[in-house]
């Protein structure tokens, strides 16, 4: 009879070798099978816990990574290795100040470890303690001054710093470095596009999508780089191709449906919103946008409910008033109570939307008006009931607050209901008479012009127009022209002077004195800047001159306004096409017109 074997004894040694040997290859299922085999004889064998929690990190079993690398840790608490990966796992697990606490101990104990002083910045930088992560990214490059990946993060914080020239050199030696680095090549492509600098931004995607064809922040940035420089049907073919690999990438579809509207393709925009929406519901943006959208269709009471997730972007975040009385938002009013409106964007916004003050006067309300100093003395004419005050003026005590732009939602606003009874302003008397010394002898219809708003608008580049566009306008006989621009760019003062226009730009303190200059005009012609919105709050008539894309509240396919029943609409026929819609009002301003 043959003799039974007995079975072979285990080798502990060889077997975490063996685990080493296949972690290494990255044959991660055989290096966690020899690894808990290890741990089934010896539970507290330190490199077993410690590399199998490493297995466990990997694989996305974070729960096991964290029991794993807390076992390790009691058998050696200050071993730097462990620290670093028990935060990585924190890190995993969304801990990010417990994550900080580790990488900051890890530096008690080393504090030259490159990889605590990255993570700290990583973690940091999630944590949008922005300069602090710059500062650990710094001294990581100081410990390996050409590590591209090190580089490459301090660029990144250096964009979101706004540090754009800075950030642009750090992405210029990471590619030094590594010049097949796609990420930095993509970077350094939105570096530069914040520079203004396009054509190279356009160059810096191209070289990235030459390195990773399939890399859809690149596919992105594209997108969204031509996209500024009108070339939306490229921007929009960029976007279907990011789709294409990531059909669910929530920013892809948020940026296709701002191309899909530049083209006027809003139902397919508002799907394309939705849709992000869809797959990431937090996403202000996109909720954003399908305001805006729904409020150019004219769904004003969809689109002013949705219009309230501005306070949950960027730049409404910064604006937000941290008072601690309530909102109103159309609740009835008690008797003697009082109620703030105060401005939060721009100027225009607030010539619009201060006509509600009124109304809330009417329903018994005390009405506290808070706006922009430059506006404060003509808004003194709301009416009685409303006290107007200049931002940054102490306010008096109030029970409950309302920006102005949520007061259509306060009131129920829709389309037909809009409250557009004009001129809901006047011009002061005093200045009405000081201005009039300031304008020529009448020798035919006196006409305003406004060609251009702020240049630091971030629809500029849409919006203005250059003076010189406006040049068929001054061979209309029968037209004295009078430039109501505050601000002059570059030139426009000799252009003005050459064609005979007259240029108030001096005498226009306030917007007391611009509206004492359109009370004794015939007609307002303007770009959709704020003097747009002050013609026709006066009642005075107004032509607004407005792009293919245009804002939200001139709708869509109608050239009047419901705000301003005074005001006419010219639009572009086409993106970026002025000189057919000036045509348009030659030909309408012509004494046979």
């Amino acid at each position: 009879m043959a003799q039974l074997q007995k079975p072979q004894a285990f080798n502990l040694q060889q077997t975490i070798q063996q685990a080493f040997d296949c972690h290494r290859r990255g044959q991660m299922p055989q290096a966690d099978k020899l690894y808990s085999d290890v741990l089934a004889v010896r539970p507290d064998y330190f490199d077993a816990l410690h590399m199998l929690g490493l297995v466990k990190l990997n694989r996305g079993e974070l729960a096991a990574a964290l029991r794993l690398m807390s076992s390790a840790l009691k058998a050696r608490p200050k071993s730097p290795e462990v620290l670093l990966n028990y935060g990585l796992v924190l890190n995993a697990l969304q801990r990010h100040d417990d994550a900080l606490a580790i990488f900051d101990q890890v530096l008690s104990i080393k504090k030259r470890s490159l990889e605590a002083h990255i993570n700290r910045g990583s973690v940091l930088e999630r944590l949008g303690r922005d300069e602090e992560a710059l500062e650990s990214f710094r001294r990581a490059a100081e410990i390996k001054p050409n590590s591209a990946d090190t580089l490459y993060n301090q660029g990144s914080v250096l964009r979101k710093l706004g540090r754009n020239a800075e950030a642009l050199k750090c992405f210029e030696r990471a590619i030094a470095i590594k010049p097949d680095y796609a990420k930095a090549h993509n970077n350094l492509g939105a570096a530069l596009e914040s520079l203004k600098r396009s054509d190279e931004a356009l160059a810096s995607y191209d070289r990235a999508l030459a390195i990773d064809p399939d890399f859809v922040e690149a596919l992105n940035n594209r997108g969204n780089a031509l996209q500024k420089v009108a070339r939306t049907d490229e921007a929009l073919a960029c976007f279907d191709r990011a789709l294409t690999i990531n059909p669910v990438h929530a920013e892809v579809l948020y940026n296709k449906g701002n191309a899909l509207a530049a083209l006027g393709r809003h139902q397919e925009a508002l799907a394309c919103c939705r849709a992000a929406v869809a797959t990431n519901p937090h996403y202000a943006n996109a909720h954003w946008n399908e305001a805006l959208l729904k409020l150019r269709l004219g769904d004003y009471r969809g689109g002013f409910e949705k219009y309230e997730w501005r306070w949950k972007r960027g730049e409404g975040l910064k604006r937000k008033r941290d008072f601690t009385q309530p909102w109103w938002l159309g609740e009835p009013i008690a008797a003697g109570e009082t109620i703030l409106l105060h401005s939060e964007q721009g100027f225009g916004d607030t010539i619009q939307f201060a006509r509600y003050a009124p109304l809330l006067a009417k329903r018994g309300a005390q009405v506290i008006v808070e706006v922009q100093p430059p506006l404060k003395s003509l808004l003194t004419q709301l009416g009685d009931g409303v006290r107007v005050i200049g931002s940054g003026e102490a306010i008096a005590g109030f029970d409950r607050h309302c920006p102005l732009l949520s007061l259509p939602l306060a009131f129920r606003t829709e389309l037909s209901t809009i409250p557009a009874d004009t001129p809901y302003l006047v011009a002061p008397r005093e200045s009405v008479e000081r201005m009039r010394d300031c304008l020529p002898s009448r020798s035919g219809r006196r006409v305003g012009l406004v060609w251009s708003g702020s240049p630091t608008h971030a629809d500029d580049r849409n919006r203005s127009i250059p003076l010189d566009v406006l040049a068929p306008l001054f061979d209309v006989a029968d037209a004295q022209f009078v430039s109501l621009q505050k601000d002059l760019r570059d030139g426009d003062a000799q252009r003005l002077a050459a064609s005979g226009v007259t240029d108030l730009s001096r005498h226009l303190g306030d917007y007391s004195d611009t509206a004492a200059a359109i009370d004794q005009l015939d007609l307002v012609i303007s770009v959709d800047t704020s003097v747009a919105h002050l013609a026709g709050a006066l009642g005075k008539p107004v032509w607004v001159l407005l792009p293919f894309y245009a804002d939200w509240r001139w709708l869509i396919d109608r050239n009047d306004s419901p705000w301003y029943p005074t005001a006419r609409l010219f639009r572009q026929p086409s993106i970026g096409d002025w000189p057919s819609a000036i045509a348009q009002v030659v030909g309408t301003l012509r004494p046979h017109g």
